[in-house]
């Protein structure tokens, strides 16, 4: 299991669990559906990694980038910490650990 794996799976379970509480906390299904959506495609993405699938590495790299700047556009406008803070503060580290498997794999 590689580090860049065990991250998209992390991230993805942060998401996913994110999302159900969005809904249940405000009743807002929009996150239970881009928070859902999202962490399964992380999790899709972290399996197909730890299974040696390229794209696996890929989709788990987009849609961190995806998600990194979708909360940070909702940071910008509520100026609450929480969720947007908390998913750009792990997503950005997230995003980098994620790029390694495919730098490593354009200079192999």
């Amino acid at each position: 299991m590689t580090i860049a794996g065990i991250v998209a799976i992390a991230y993805g379970i942060l998401s996913l669990v994110g999302g159900i509480l969005g809904y249940v906390k405000s009743k807002s299904q929009i996150s239970l559906i881009s928070g859902t959506g999202s962490g399964v495609l992380l999790l899709i993405g972290a399996i197909a990694m730890l299974q040696g699938a390229n794209w696996g590495a890929i989709l788990a790299t987009l849609i961190t980038g995806v998600l990194i700047v979708t909360f940070l556009i909702r940071l910008s406008k509520t100026r609450k910490f929480m969720p947007a803070g908390l998913m750009v503060i792990l997503g950005i580290p997230a995003f980098v650990t994620l790029l390694f498997p495919l730098i490593n794999a354009q200079t192999s």
